[in-house]
């Protein structure tokens, strides 16, 4: 057993032999930034300030050689091999919500494009899931697999709660979710999970990056902030290949015409001349990039595939004055992002 001590907040906790650094915060209580939990998404990246451990299993573009060199491990892998002091913030506003596995019944199944399902779910009559905006639940599958997927429901409007799928080809479960499954069918879950939500605690404009079902837990966030009243300034960009894969563009437009403080741009990258297109092209990051040259003020909350949100990230600090710390994130890996190699 090795002891770890957190900084700045001098916390301390205990990791047995051969338990990663997250899965033993998690446990005692410290809620530490994370996502995907299997080396794929980086969102648990912190500093190891003294101690040694091993880095374990994990995606080369999670943690690069140079990160490595420059004391950086993904804690929901590492493992101790010493006491540890690591550079790491705990994230109060999540430590008290308690994860919960429950059933849970399909509500409602709606298509909202070719690849994009809605799957609604209600639980137990007896049982309520209290969450943060943005937070996901994983599925629990029969053979003992896991699928994530962010809530696009707010807190306050959780009768049932959205999930938004894609349809990924040859996923066992997505294939099951578009060709299968039927209203009233029961599923296990477990949540809620993640620590991408709003920091509430800032009052710095806002600018959101959704790419594809990205915009799933940014949708739950945004109707939380309005439900809140918290009249940060704010701006959503929303990219898809074709017009018709941003499958809620209504009521992104609905939210910009009724709220002053808020501006949604979508943004457009492989239109075809039948679409029609006249509004912004190209990657959704670079779009941002355009409008926001100076992001040095402001926070960034992106959400979608891994190739975006790493070059968001990457870009805007290098770029744009973003400070590191401003940048959350949801990368949205499946399971061939997250085979172990």
């Amino acid at each position: 057993m090795h002891t770890v001590t957190l900084q700045p907040s001098g916390h301390q906790f205990q990791v047995e032999d051969g338990e990663a650094v997250l899965t033993a915060a998690l446990r005692q209580g410290f809620v530490l930034p994370y996502g995907c939990k299997n080396g794929a998404c980086g969102s648990c990246k912190g500093k190891i300030l003294s101690g040694s451990v091993d880095y374990g299993v994990y995606q080369p573009k999670a943690l690069t050689d140079e990160e490595k060199a420059q004391g950086k491990a993904l804690f929901c892998q590492a493992k101790p091999l010493s006491d540890l002091v690591l550079e790491a913030r705990t994230i109060g506003a999540a430590k008290d919500i308690q994860v919960k596995k429950l059933p849970c019944r399909v509500q409602k199944l709606e298509r909202l494009s070719e690849d994009a399902m809605l799957l609604q779910i209600k639980l137990p009559a007896n049982e309520k899931l209290v969450f943060l905006a943005g937070q996901f639940i994983e599925f629990l599958l029969k053979d003992g697999s896991r699928r994530s997927f962010s809530m696009a429901t707010a807190p306050h409007d959780a009768e049932f709660i959205e999930l938004h799928v894609r349809h990924v080809a040859g996923g066992q479960f997505t294939d099951h979710v578009f060709n299968k499954m039927k209203e009233r069918d029961i599923l296990r879950f477990e949540g809620p999970l993640g620590t991408f939500f709003l920091r509430e605690d800032s009052d710095k404009p806002l600018v959101f990056v959704a790419s594809g079902t990205g915009f799933a837990p940014i949708k739950a966030v945004i109707e939380h902030m309005f439900h809140k009243g918290i009249a940060r300034p704010a701006t959503l960009y929303w990219g898809g290949r074709r017009p018709k894969d941003l499958y809620m563009n209504a009521l992104a437009e609905k939210w910009a015409a009724e709220h002053p403080g808020f501006k949604y741009v979508p943004v457009i990258s492989e239109a075809l001349p039948e679409d029609g297109w006249a509004g912004r092209t190209g990657f959704v990051h670079r779009a941002v990039m355009e409008d926001f040259p100076d992001l040095s003020a402001h926070q960034v909350y992106a959400c979608g595939v891994p190739i975006m949100v790493d070059s968001a990230k990457k870009d805007f600090v290098a770029s744009c004055k973003l400070p590191e710390e401003e940048f959350y994130a949801d990368s949205f890996t499946t399971q061939a992002d997250t085979a172990k190699t």
